[in-house]
């Protein structure tokens, strides 16, 4: 297959992925998922006027002047009522939450008052519903507060719950399996023997899975056999799997099996090798609902991929609409040479200048630097054949940051 661009490899990545089913799951279990409908108030808040504060609800007309003396008839605290009515010059002493009683407008805050026995002296002045908080302040019964396509935060887990919602509907989270290849990964914590190294792209590949609230299964490393490549297919077809993402075995090389494995099993390649830098050698394809992104082996080009590929292809399942991975433009930091026929994503460090943000790319951008992507604070962005650019002049980003 020919080399594509980016935008039309992206393209072809979310062509046929759709929002995946919509399931009601408890308010708990809601953080990272996406709103399948419109979710609409049960109540409302407060549903009284309540006080905002300790002290005592009066009558605004009894205290527009000072000092004033009232009656103390009752009390008033949070879920407990006070069932009479407060006439004039009468007060209830009232705490934070409390029900306003019938009959009174306002609460004076108890540090500006006098109690003796069953009274209170009013030492100030106080206005009609100070330190009162109106019914329906935050909302009312039957208002949206939360849109469909959203995705819930803490934040938002609060507002459901206060909104009277236990359950709320959303789209399932996609199920994304994943393996990496290669009889030379050995896992952390183990001494490499001869040619073998220490396998890190599932670590950084399951946690942005998980920040895009995916769920994970990881079938660890494959050795470099037809047989057993397939064999993980196969096991993620299992699960069911929504994605399946390998690592390695994408190149050509003799020992290079994933590919192989997916014509084996039939899995239909949308394509093979892309005009960017790092991450030629990637791969897309479906096998029934199963959408199979084939990253390759060197730590940063897996992570680039999966940034620019397998985010937006969650984000599609989830059913969110915010599919692409905003840029920006800042300062460029150092000068640059011209590009080739491929786009380039530079890793860089992103500082505070004079005149804003400046972006200055690593001076070696090997794929396989794991340290310079740990360091890196965006992903400079040149497209193909880009003229030598100098530094302090405009680029264009992505933030690497969540």
């Amino acid at each position: 297959m020919a080399l594509i661009s980016v935008a039309e490899a992206l393209e072809r990545v979310l062509a046929h992925a759709e929002p995946l089913p919509v399931e009601e799951i408890p308010l708990e279990e809601a953080d990272g998922c996406v709103l399948a409908y419109d979710l609409k108030a049960l109540r409302t808040q407060p549903p009284a006027d309540v006080s905002a504060m300790d002290g005592y609800a009066v009558r605004a007309a009894d205290v527009a002047s000072a000092p004033a003396r009232l009656k103390v008839i009752g009390e008033v605290a949070a879920g407990r009522p006070f069932a009479a009515k407060v006439g004039e010059r009468q007060a209830a002493r009232i705490f934070t939450g409390g029900f306003m009683p019938e009959g009174t407008d306002t609460v004076v805050i108890q540090e500006v008052t006098a109690r003796d026995g069953d009274a209170v002296e009013i030492q100030k002045p106080s206005a009609k519903g100070r330190n009162v908080r109106p019914k329906g302040l935050d909302f009312h019964s039957g208002q949206v507060l939360l849109k469909k396509g959203h995705r819930f935060t803490a934040r938002d887990l609060a507002l459901a719950a206060g909104m009277n919602h236990p359950m709320v509907p959303v789209y399932r989270r996609p199920t994304v399996a994943m393996f990496g290849t290669g009889d030379e990964l050995v896992p952390p914590g183990r001494e490499p023997g001869p040619g073998q190294i220490v396998y890190s792209n599932g670590y950084s590949l399951a946690a942005l899975i998980r920040g895009e609230g995916a769920q994970v299964e990881d079938l660890g490393v494959v050795h470099d056999t037809l047989e057993a490549t397939i064999t993980a297919i196969d096991d993620a077809r299992e699960l069911p799997a929504d994605i399946l993402v390998t690592t390695g075995g994408a190149s050509v090389g003799e020992y290079d099996l994933v590919q192989k494995a997916f014509a084996k099993e039939g899995i239909d390649l949308s394509f093979w090798k892309v005009a960017m830098r790092p991450g030629r050698p990637l791969m897309h394809g479906r096998l029934g609902d199963m959408h199979v992104l084939g990253l390759p082996g060197n730590p940063v080009s897996s992570y680039v991929c999966a940034f620019l590929f397998l985010v937006p292809l969650i984000r599609r399942m989830s059913g969110r609409s915010d599919l692409a991975i905003p840029t920006e433009t800042v300062v460029l930091g150092c000068d640059l040479a011209e590009n080739d026929e491929r786009a380039d994503y530079l890793r860089a460090t992103l500082e505070i200048g004079p005149n804003g943000p400046v972006a200055t790319p690593f001076p070696v951008q090997d794929s396989s630097m794991m340290a310079p992507l740990a360091k890196a604070g965006c992903l400079v962005i040149r497209g193909p054949h880009a003229p030598a650019a100098k530094a302090g002049t405009q680029c264009t980003i992505v933030r690497l940051d969540r």
